[in-house]
Parts: structure tokens; sequence; C-alpha cells
């Protein structure tokens, strides 16, 4: 590793090409045949962990299952889910900073199942947060949910509305 160090130093200019592990007027055909590259882990994130997610506001009106579709064929991706106050805040500047007027759709839903009341991703990650506004979750009907674009709290929507959303892939 540290003659390969060296070599490229040395190809830039920054160290004398007489430094141990350069030949003086060696020919170099490219770095990578003479420094095999180590595995590359992405930078800034711990070994084991996931890479950070990427997020786009799509300002298309579309129902919460319409744009579930959309994240999951033009991204490869799913609609938006939040598992922090720090990704919340995150999500909620996004959104600003695309402008649009009507609060985007995030990946959460709340519906009754096994006579009991439960809201969940539809990533199938964790539910670990939740930044609800009150009263919401509204425990009525089985309702998607939005970020609020003025404050960055969730409220519960019908499903069928036409809204911009928040893709995460």
């Amino acid at each position: 590793m540290w003659p390969c160090l060296l070599l490229a130093l040395a190809l830039l200019g920054t160290v004398p090409a007489d430094q141990p592990g350069v030949a003086e007027g060696a020919l170099v055909p490219t770095l990578a045949l003479l420094c095999p590259a180590a595995p590359r882990q992405l930078q800034g994130v711990p070994a084991g962990e996931t890479p950070r997610l990427l997020y786009t506001v799509v300002r298309k009106l579309r129902t919460y299952a319409r744009a579930k579709s959309y994240c999951q064929d033009t991204y490869h991706g799913q609609l938006a889910s939040v598992h922090s106050s720090a990704s919340n805040q995150e999500l909620l500047k996004l959104a600003q900073t695309y402008k649009i007027l009507i609060s985007p759709w995030i990946g959460a839903v709340t519906r009754r199942r096994e006579r009991k009341w439960e809201s969940y991703w539809e990533d199938s990650s964790p539910w670990n947060y939740a930044n609800w506004a009150s009263p919401y979750p509204l425990h009525i009907v089985s309702t998607c949910t939005i970020l609020g674009i003025h404050d960055g709290l969730w409220r519960s929507r019908i499903c069928l509305e036409l809204r911009p959303f928040i893709c995460q892939y």
C-alpha cells in the first residue's frame, strides 16, 4: 500500500520519483495495474451499515398507491420512511426547497389489524419514530400519512387524495 501511495504522489509531482518503490524514469501504464485496489468502503459509512438513502420530492400529484408505484418504477425505491427527528427535519427542508404548496405523502399507513390500530412503514422498516400532530393518527378508517410542510408534523389523510410525495432510494 505504501509504495502505491508514493507512486501516486510521484505521478502527481508531489513526491520525488527517487522514493523507494518508484523507479526513476519508469513508465507507468496505469496505477491500477501496479497497485491493486483494496476493497472499497463508502466514505462515512461504518462497516456493516447500509449506505445513506437518497430522497427526492416528486411534484406530480398522485394518490398514495400511485405515488408508491411511481417511486418503485422510477427510482426502484419506496415512499420515504422516517426514523428520527433529524431525518424528519431533513425531509421537511427538502420539501420546502421544492416550494410545494401541498403536504407530500410519506410511506406510513395506519390501519386496523387484528382488532387493533397500528401504523407501519411500507418498506417494512421498524416503526421506531413518530411525529404525529394531535389528534392524529386517525382511527376511523385506514389512512395514509403526509408530512406537514409548515411544521414537519404528520397527519392522516384518505389515501385517494392527490398529493406530491417523497421517494427514497
